[in-house]
Order: structure tokens, then C-alpha cells, then sequence
């Protein structure tokens, strides 16, 4: 089982085994508890069929028995489907015809959604079953080159794209990440706050158990526990969006808090704060910019701790195994300070994206990772984010997809054509703003219900305004969003909030 998850796992609960691997409001699985449970779910799943490459979905929140189902899976020869469980039957159904689970496993209060797309889920209490036994033999060994996981990911087409990760890739994008920061280093204790069906979530786990850390998961993000329990549990890793340090930092009893034990605090998603620095500075914390996406395993790089301060704005220069390339149009490299294509590689990237080769030969070009992402390096080899290319909305830290909200708004009735872009938002970052024309204006409560009833919650429109002219459109005849963003920027400050 040499560079595969399930090895990493016995390697810990051998050396480590009475150290928790994953706790979760309040409750703890050891090393040697995941190892075991782990390998109790995939004989059972061995028993009633499991093949090598089938895929097994999961909707759930986070929980002890998803982390097991998940090693359980990979241990078997599976391959991971996570399922957002804010998903809707139609996006359920959308993404199980790409990805034709043979097997599925539902917490009870999203079964009927599971059951509604068409598929018919397993309760995850069967898995609960299993913590406790015997141990069990796993008949399969582990190949690490065979795909673990197909990670969902918005991406500027409307359908989500289905990101494929290996043993070799996922266990090599930790030990590049190890080498290059000992703070995460065995035993280290890290806080995860994203659902283990996002990219963050799913990939901290791994990433941080392979490297024998304790993975903190919180079911929710509540700014005042969450500063209790930096401190009660003396963690050592924290990453989230700037917003929710913010919060963190709000506390009233943040100034009186003891965060000494931190040595690692990251921030993706949008810049930093000079204000925000200067707050966890004065607490001996320098948060640091990071730069990444799903397909380059997660964190791309990550902003020196010696330079953060003085360049919070930018992300680093890579990392050991990580390159960085910044590119004209042409494929060749930018001057210093010139805007351009990011490209990375990395031995933690994506293997392609699930059943499709014309989008993966689009994002893999002679072995470089092209992004989508719009960035300058400095004459350092630095790299400062600027944009993005690909039309993502980015709410607390979850991608949406704008071309999937603008399918579902031009379903209702009386609308022509929609644009959906990014308002700003104090809690989120950003949130969904629509701009729709058609001959009359709709009734936005009934467009609203019928987004909520095709979308996740957080995708759903917050802002809806109306044109009565045809949106603007671009030489080539496509909508144009750029002036669609110039003329609505400031529309949220007048529009009503409908939801």
C-alpha cells in the first residue's frame, strides 16, 4: 500500500494510535479507531459487491461515520461521490448521470432528496453500526495510482465539473505541503470548518491526517465557540475566508484571548485587511495569503510568514513542488508586473476531470494547470491574484457557478435573458445579484420559490432586478457581463433583499 490514503492511515494508528485523528462536537476517533472502523466499512462494502472504480455517493454533513465511510470506500478500491447536501433532487440528478454511483449512503434527513434524483441511499446508521467490532480484512490493495475521489466543482459552465484526485496525488500534495511548513507537522491540531463534500473540506481531512494532525471539524461557524475553541483546544493551524476571521476578531473577548498556540493562520478567498492584520498582529498571529483552486489539490501557494506583513496582498512564489508560471495569451511568460494567465503544477494536481476529456485537455496543457485566474508575478517571482477568468461568485467561501443560476432564472416564465453577478455582501463576501429583462416584470417571490426549489439555498438570488431593455451584448453578439457589472455595481445599495 506504499502512497496510498489507507497507508497513511495504518502508519499513524501504529505510531500514533491513541491520538485523535478527527474530533467533532466533542466526540473523538483516535488513529487506531479510524483505522479499524475504516476497514470494517470496506469489508462490508467488499461483501455486498463494491467493485475497484465504482463510485459510492455520500450526502451528509459532516460527522465521524463520513469520515470512516470515506477511508472505508478508498480502502475498498472505490471511488468517493460526495454529494452537496444543500443540493436540490434536479442538481443530485445532474451529477449522478455523470458520475453513476453503484452505491449510496444518506444521512435520513436528505434520503428523500437521494430517493426524489432517483437513486436509492443506504443510511449512513448502517455505518454508525460498524464503529465498534472486530477487526476486519481488507481483501483489496490499494492502487496508487487509482482515483479516490470525484470532487464537484463550479466552473464557468453550468453543469459542475467533476475533479478526480489519485492516492498518489492526494498523499503527494500533503507531503509537499509538509515539507514546506512544519507548523502542520504530526500532532499538529488544525480546525476545518468547510463541509466534507467541498473541495476544503474533503481535501483538509486528508491532507491533514495523512500528515498525522488532528482534524477539529465544527458543524457550524459560530464566531464566539469558535474562539473558545482555538484556545481550549491550543490550535495550531487555522485557515478560513477573511470574513470569518473578521468575526472571530469582533468577539468581545478576542482581546483578552489567549491564541499563543497558533502558528499557522491562513486566508483565501479575497485579500486581507490592513485593519484585520494589524488585529491578529497584535496577538503575535500573521495571517498569511494563500492561492489555490480544487484542481491544483487546494492551497497552490502560500505567502511566506517573513513576508506576509509587508505584501499582504500577494500569495508566494509556489512551493517546494509546487511551480508558478504567469502567461500571455501566446503560452509565453509575462514581464514582471504584467497581468496574465496563472498556471501551476504540482504532484498534488488533478488527474482531469471525470468522463471529460474536452475539459480536461482545455485545464491540462503539456503538464501545466491553466487556471482561469488572472495574476502578475513581481520581480521576485511573487504572485498578487487579480481576477478571475472564469465567471465564478464566490459566497463564504463556496463557488457558484453564474452560468447555473442564469439556466434556472431563464426557466421562469416572462424571462428573456439573465445575467447573475456578485454583490457585495457583509456576511458572505459576495451573494448572487440577477439582472433579467423580459416584455413585463415577473413576480420575483414566485421566481424566488422556483429558484429555491432547482438550487442550493446559497446559490438562490438575493437581489433581482429588472430591465426592461435587452441586456447589453458584446460584438460577437454574447450578453456582456462586464458592462452588465459596471451598470448594476452599486445596485444592491438601492434594490430591495429578497431573501
Amino acid at each position: 500500500m506504499a502512497q496510498t490514503l489507507p497507508g497513511a492511515i495504518a502508519w499513524w494508528a501504529r505510531m500514533r494510535p491513541d491520538q485523535p485523528a478527527v474530533a467533532l462536537a466533542g466526540d473523538r476517533l483516535t488513529y487506531r479507531e479510524y483505522k479499524d472502523w475504516a476497514d470494517r466499512v470496506s469489508a462490508m462494502i467488499e461483501a455486498d459487491g463494491l467493485r475497484p472504480g465504482d463510485r459510492v455517493a455520500i450526502c451528509s454533513t459532516n460527522s465521524l461515520a463520513y469520515c470512516a465511510l470515506i477511508m472505508g470506500i478508498i480502502g475498498a478500491g472505490g471511488i468517493v461521490s460526495p454529494v452537496n447536501f444543500r443540493f436540490t433532487p434536479r442538481e443530485i440528478r445532474e451529477l449522478c448521470e455523470t458520475t453513476e454511483p453503484s452505491f449510496a449512503f444518506a444521512a435520513s434527513e436528505f434520503e428523500a432528496n437521494l430517493v426524489a434524483a432517483g437513486l436509492t441511499p443506504r443510511a449512513m446508521s448502517e455505518i454508525d453500526a460498524l464503529r465498534f467490532g472486530d477487526n476486519a480484512a481488507v481483501a483489496h490493495d490499494p492502487d496508487p495510482d487509482a482515483p479516490v475521489v470525484i470532487i464537484a466543482t463550479s466552473g464557468s459552465t453550468a453543469k459542475p465539473k467533476g475533479v478526480v484526485f489519485t492516492n498518489r496525488s492526494m498523499t503527494g500534495y500533503a507531503a509537499s505541503w509538509a515539507l514546506e511548513d512544519t507548523a502542520s507537522s504530526a500532532g499538529a491540531r488544525v480546525i476545518s470548518l468547510a463541509p466534507l463534500n467541498t473541495s476544503a473540506g474533503f481535501v483538509q481531512l486528508i491532507h491533514y491526517t495523512v500528515q498525522g494532525c488532528t482534524v477539529f471539524m465544527e458543524p457550524a461557524f459560530v464566531p464566539e465557540a469558535m474562539l473558545q475553541l482555538l484556545q481550549d483546544e491550543k490550535i495550531t493551524c487555522f485557515g478560513a475566508v477573511p470574513t470569518f476571521f473578521e468575526a472571530i476578531a469582533r468577539c468581545p473577548r478576542f482581546a483578552e484571548a489567549d491564541l499563543s498556540s497558533i502558528r499557522l493562520a491562513t486566508a483565501g478567498g479575497s485579500r486581507v485587511s490592513k485593519q484585520l492584520l494589524d488585529a491578529y498582529k497584535a496577538k503575535g498571529i500573521t495571517i498569511r495569503q494563500i492561492y489555490g483552486q480544487t484542481e491544483i489539490g487546494g492551497n497552490g501557494t502560500m505567502m511566506p510568514e517573513h513576508l506576509a506583513l509587508a505584501e499582504p496582498e500577494k500569495c508566494g512564489w509556489g512551493g517546494i513542488f509546487m511551480e508558478l508560471r504567469v502567461v500571455r495569451p501566446d503560452g509565453s511568460d509575462c514581464d514582471p508586473g504584467e497581468p496574465g494567465e496563472i498556471l501551476m503544477r504540482s504532484p498534488g494536481m488533478m488527474q482531469g476531470y471525470w468522463r471529460n476529456p474536452e475539459e480536461t485537455a482545455k485545464a491540462i496543457r503539456g503538464g501545466w494547470l491553466y487556471s482561469g485566474d488572472i495574476g502578475t508575478l513581481d520581480e521576485h517571482g511573487l504572485l498578487t491574484f487579480v481576477d478571475r477568468m472564469k465567471d465564478l461568485i464566490i459566497s463564504g467561501g463556496l463557488n457558484i457557478s453564474a452560468a447555473e443560476v442564469e439556466r434556472v432564472v431563464c426557466e421562469f416564465p416572462g424571462v428573456i435573458e439573465a445575467l447573475a453577478i456578485a454583490a457585495p455582501d457583509p456576511k458572505f463576501g459576495e451573494t448572487p445579484l440577477v439582472v433579467y429583462h423580459g416584455s413585463i416584470e415577473i413576480d420575483v417571490a414566485a421566481l424566488i420559490e422556483h429558484c429555491n426549489a432547482n438550487l442550493s439555498n446559497y446559490k438562490v438570488p438575493r437581489y433581482v432586478a429588472f430591465s426592461p431593455e435587452p441586456l447589453p451584448r458584446l460584438a460577437t453578439g454574447k450578453l456582456s457581463k462586464p458592462a452588465v457589472r459596471e451598470r448594476y455595481a452599486a445596485a444592491h445599495e438601492t434594490l430591495k433583499r429578497v431573501r
